[in-house]
């Protein structure tokens, strides 16, 4: 059929091609990725601060990763990681016309700096500070908690909008099935989570090089809460402990992209995660993140178009070996099929620049690529979101993200999300980070009773059951002030706010 207006386009990128053929005929390895160092010989080029970049070779041979190789130390380059199978190169170098010079160089197809400078603040997609559940707290709510329910599910308020209460008694998930959370890391020592942590899954991707040491995957400190918090929406047990996820019997891993300073995401981090989790068998990937240091990467920029480049390599290569990646629509309300968006952040790492970017070749990253699953937010009354991002053609589905404007009838009458925190705690976000993961898991039910679905049966499956609420009738202004916040486009069936709609637990068990 054909494509409905504003649908992302593939990335115009000849590699695309080249590793259709490249990726089939390579010998298997263990690992996509081969750590080491360039040989000596190099001019230092140390005369500028020393940066990470990406290269991204035009084919993804022996000769031609050995040539490009030779060229980065020439450059004054060190080679972190190179990842043969999808042709990206992860390098460290002071030159500051390191990229511009990597840019001329035979059988690079691109190249660019990964950051600017130091990064100061997170770029997850969670909007707000945790409000926290104290033990006395959850222990007085078990006390009252209805027969069958956890202790804190009767403020779960999203579990029983899609139905993932009910879909649980039928069929919590498969324990052959594993949800990977690329993100700040998972506290898996969680009771929430420790029965249904997958460690041999898990790794410390920071830096572009895959780090499987025993709780390497863990968060840097108990601030880093994002991860755990997303974990425990997919697979906090039921077992009579805290909180249920939306499929309490599937596994879950951690695949930490944080780094440790800043709890910032930077390509080379989510490349080497998306690489590890195609070669670890993972089933589906949750990316409740956009990678810095740019919210919109635009493919005429060189910089940013080898970002795009090398983490639209690394997806596809896990979604070819049978990865479903499923991603954040973002926080800024902004209208992802528009003609122009004011972007006001970006970079986030220096000084800001206000540029207006047209987002149909400005792409969030990875939630704009293609193949992954776009999520939008809504609340309790299944309205979007007030801080949702959302675009005809770009959201695929939408799920409960929480919205402090839309209040359930639940005991604490919080309309946020309540799930795991680290150190044995719990609390209530809200955040197209916390939609994300509600789809990773009526996804993981979905891969648990049709073990042998790809990724595009997944996505359409969640299409399929999903159930679309419409365009708000009358003014959207879940504020009450008065104003038209965002204004919805399309039909009752596909629409720019939920896509093709919110999902549903207990159709992906029943159906």
């Amino acid at each position: 059929m054909a494509p409905l207006p504003g649908r992302r386009r593939a990335l115009a990128i000849p590699i695309g091609m080249v590793l259709a053929g490249a990726l089939a005929i390579l010998p298997n390895a263990a690992s996509a990725a081969t750590a080491g160092t360039a040989a000596g010989g190099g001019t230092p080029h140390a005369d500028g601060p020393l940066l990470s970049y990406v290269v991204n070779t035009t084919r993804t041979n022996s000769g031609t990763v050995r040539d490009v190789q030779q060229a980065i130390d020439r450059n004054g380059g060190d080679i972190v990681a190179t990842y043969k199978k999808i042709g990206v190169i992860v390098v460290h170098s002071a030159n500051p016309a390191f990229a511009t010079a990597m840019r001329a160089v035979r059988g690079v197809e691109s190249a660019g700096a990964t950051r600017t400078a130091a990064l100061p603040t997170a770029s997850t997609t969670e909007l707000g500070a945790p409000e926290r559940i104290t033990a006395a707290e959850a222990a007085e709510a078990g006390s009252k908690a209805a027969p069958g329910q956890e202790p804190l599910e009767a403020d779960q308020w999203d579990l029983a909008a899609i139905g993932a209460d009910k879909a649980a008694r039928i069929d919590p998930g498969d324990r052959h099935v594993t949800v990977a959370v690329i993100d700040t890391g998972v506290d898996d020592t969680h009771p929430d989570l420790a029965a249904n942590f997958s460690a041999k899954q898990s790794a410390n991707c920071v830096g572009g090089v895959a780090d499987t040491s025993p709780g390497a995957w863990r968060p840097y400190s108990a601030d880093a809460y994002h991860g755990t918090h997303v974990a425990g929406e997919i697979a906090a047990a039921r077992n009579g402990i805290g909180v249920a996820g939306v499929a309490p019997g599937v596994r879950v891993a951690s695949i930490k992209v944080a780094d440790p300073v800043t709890q910032l995401f930077y390509p080379e981090s989510v490349v080497c995660a998306f690489v590890f989790a195609a070669e670890n068998s993972v089933d589906i990937t949750n990316n409740s993140y956009y990678i810095d240091p740019w919210l919109y990467n635009c493919l005429d920029g060189p910089d940013q178009r080898a970002i795009v480049d090398a983490v639209d390599r690394a997806a596809q290569y896990s979604h070819d070996k049978g990865v479903l990646n499923i991603a954040s629509a973002g926080n800024s309300d902004h209208d992802l099929d528009s003609d122009a968006i004011v972007d006001t952040t970006s970079p986030d790492d220096s000084t800001p620049v206000t540029r207006t970017v047209d987002p149909h070749v400005c792409w969030d990253t990875p939630t704009q690529l293609p193949g992954v699953v776009t999520v939008s937010a809504t609340g309790v009354q299944k309205l979007k979101s007030y801080y949702s991002s959302y675009g005809l053609g770009v959201v695929d589905v939408a799920a409960p993200g929480g919205d402090r404007f839309q209040v359930p009838g639940t005991p604490s009458g919080n309309g946020r999300i309540l799930s795991t925190l680290p150190g044995n705690t719990y609390g209530y976000l809200q955040g197209t980070s916390m939609a994300s993961p509600h789809v990773a898991g009526v996804a993981a039910l979905l891969k648990s009773t049709h073990r042998h679905a790809t990724p595009e049966q997944l996505q359409w499956m969640l299409k399929a059951q999903a159930d679309n609420p419409g365009c708000p009738t009358g003014l959207y202004d879940p504020d009450g002030n008065g104003v038209q916040d965002a204004t919805c486009t399309g039909g009752r069936h596909v629409n720019s706010f939920y896509g093709y709609g919110i999902v549903d637990a207990l159709d992906a068990v029943t159906g």
